[in-house]
């Protein structure tokens, strides 16, 4: 059932921002999520803090690779979509509206590529923040 809607949200860049934007929502906040979970000094006895580093520490990595598997994906569907128009083209040169098209895919993938840039930004400052405020009570495993 997730396949269906992931091939719907790769066909229109819009949606496929959107969906972004929505997965993001964690790297958002992350801030507020460790200021309102991890202790200060005084309630340092009430809260588990190594539990609920663990816990967002898991949780940013599904998010992250869940986010990249799904840019991965669209960028390679859309690549193919651009290699078949180019193919197309090849066979039939006066087509205007078929270079149309191959343009508006082309600048789509391009867009998606540009994607990955800004999930790695996105991703890099999420780390920061987690390490800044999490290297006290949780030390993740050396595989991120």
């Amino acid at each position: 059932m997730a396949a269906p809607s992931e091939v719907r949200t790769c066909e229109d860049f819009a949606e496929f921002q959107e969906l972004l934007r929505v997965m993001r929502t964690i790297d958002d906040r992350i801030v507020h999520e460790l200021n309102t979970t991890l202790p200060t000094a005084s309630f340092a006895g009430k809260v588990d803090a190594h539990q609920t580093c663990k816990e967002l520490y898991q949780s940013l990595r599904e998010a992250h690779a869940s986010r990249e598997k799904i840019i991965k994906s669209c960028i390679a569907q859309t690549s193919n979509v651009v290699k078949t128009l180019r193919e197309e083209r090849e066979k039939a040169q006066d087509d205007v509206a078929l270079l149309k098209q191959l343009r508006q895919e082309q600048t789509k993938l391009k867009l998606m590529q540009s994607e990955l840039n800004v999930e790695e930004v996105v991703n890099d400052r999420s780390w920061k923040v987690f390490n800044e405020r999490c290297r006290i009570y949780y030390k993740p495993p050396k595989s991120q």
